[in-house]
């Protein structure tokens, strides 16, 4: 256990070891940031890999088969490319700038819903640890009153995915670890989705507070995250 509700398997870092040497040799001269390692390299911040080798951890140690390996390639503080890879489901989301988003072999777009009313979203968190738990769940229950229905599954990487390829309208979730999301950002956007990162602090770079859509209902989920009278 890292901390409270927060778990680390032996299998997260074999993973993550095998990732880090394969990634090396090609590269050995790329920046690495990994969620069990920290930064290796790192006086080369124009190219990064960045590295979760099971999101979706406590899924992961409880038999669910909701989780993935995901790997991101930034360069000049732009993610390129990704990989996410739930191996259970045998499913690889890939992208790369410029040439579209990937399931497998296949193409994939964002769904089409146009009212946020009618859209089904999906969320995580937050840690036991968190320190805003009781504004998250106001949150939780404004959005949920004005959509059709909020699952929770349990892997951020994932989740964006399956906005990527339609499955779900809309994700958004506070206090991610870049990490977590870094690959799903270029997939998302390839796939014609809109994402952004609200209320970020500075000095926590690698904390992402996320809002990713389908980009037809992104503006209308963004109002209603954004609201004031949530506390």
């Amino acid at each position: 256990s890292k901390g409270p509700g927060d778990f680390v398997s032996s299998a997260d870092r074999r993973t993550e070891k095998i990732l880090i040497e394969e990634l090396q040799k090609a590269h050995p001269e790329y920046g690495i940031i990994t969620e069990e390692t920290g930064i290796i390299n790192k006086s080369n911040i124009k190219n990064r890999w960045i590295i979760d080798p099971i999101d979706g951890t406590m899924n992961f140690l409880n038999g669910i088969p909701q989780f993935a390996i995901s790997v991101g390639y930034e360069e000049d503080n732009e993610i390129k490319c990704g990989v996410i890879f739930n191996p259970i489901m045998n499913e690889m989301f890939c992208a790369e700038k410029g040439n579209g988003a990937y399931l497998n072999n296949s193409r994939i777009r964002v769904s089409n819903k146009k009212k946020l009313l009618d859209s089904l979203l999906v969320t995580g968190g937050p840690k036991q640890s968190s320190k805003i738990r009781n504004k998250i769940f106001s949150e939780y229950i404004n959005v949920s009153n004005n959509v059709s229905n909020v699952r929770k599954y349990g892997s951020a990487a994932l989740d964006i995915a399956y906005v990527a390829c339609g499955r779900f309208d809309g994700y958004w979730q506070r206090e991610l670890n870049y990490w977590d999301i870094a690959a799903g950002i270029i997939i998302l956007k390839e796939a014609g989705g809109f994402i952004d990162f609200f209320e970020e602090d500075e000095s926590s770079p690698l904390k992402k507070n996320i809002l990713a859509t389908n980009s037809n209902i992104h503006e209308e989920l963004r109002d209603l995250i954004q609201k004031k009278d949530i506390e």
